[in-house]
């Protein structure tokens, strides 16, 4: 079984908007519906888990039958509570999933304000996992790239090959990825800066796969605004 697990529980405090920017609605419909209808509608997707405030419930619930085919709609197994971090979250949301998963499952996770997600990432990400601990799409680095201790000054010019940008969906075997994040708790999950550092921590074995350009996360009012443009809104 793969469950879809989205993270929509971020107040978009740096985007300056008065609700989070995956409720602000774009085209005549919220940001998280775009990435849940991929989801749902996907074939290799069995269950979707969402995690987000308890206001927002009600709203999340009329967009999903807004925007997915009402026999799809059964895949939605549930939310699951914000945490204090990003990665507490997850936990919050893995705690859930394994009330109905197993170990040999897998989950996928996602973010409501990554919107462009298309079928063939979901798919290629799913594939690649299957047969080692997990996967994540990544972008090679384009520019320079320096260390500096100070912020002020550089300090090492690093290996441009050698560096990624990450993305989602991460992909991750439910089992491992469950007790690998069980193991952080309680102090060490809140240093968490992504889906993917505890199973690394843990020694799992994650597949690098070619991420895609236009699968960004709505960080700022600028990406907002890109993806106006295109979906046709701008």
């Amino acid at each position: 079984m793969n469950v879809a697990l989205i993270l929509s529980g971020g107040t978009g405090a740096r985007l300056g908007a008065d609700i989070p920017k995956q409720y602000i609605e774009i085209c005549g419909r919220p940001v998280i519906s775009y990435c849940l209808e991929r989801l749902a509608i996907h074939d290799k997707i069995d269950v979707v888990q969402i995690v987000a405030d308890k206001v927002w419930h009600e709203f999340i619930m009329e967009s999903m039958k807004q925007s997915i085919p009402g026999e799809l709609l059964g895949k939605f197994k549930g939310f699951s509570e914000p945490g204090r971090n990003r990665q507490l979250s997850i936990l919050n949301g893995l705690d859930d999933i394994m009330r109905y998963a197993c170990a040999a499952d897998y989950v996928l996770i996602h973010d409501a304000a990554r919107p462009l997600l298309s079928k063939q990432l979901i798919t290629e990400c799913i594939d690649a996992a299957v047969g080692s601990d997990g996967a994540v799409p990544v972008l090679p680095m384009k520019d320079t790239l320096y260390a500096s201790a100070d912020g002020k000054h550089a300090n090492i010019l690093l290996k441009r090959e050698e560096i990624f940008a990450g993305q989602a969906p991460e992909v991750f075997a439910m089992g491992r990825y469950y007790e690998a994040n069980r193991r952080l708790m309680p102090d060490k999950i809140l240093k968490i800066n992504g889906s993917s550092e505890p199973a690394v921590m843990a020694g799992m074995d994650i597949i690098m796969i070619p991420g895609e350009e236009d699968n960004f996360k709505i960080t700022t009012k600028a990406d907002l605004e890109r993806f106006r443009k295109i979906v046709g809104e701008g």
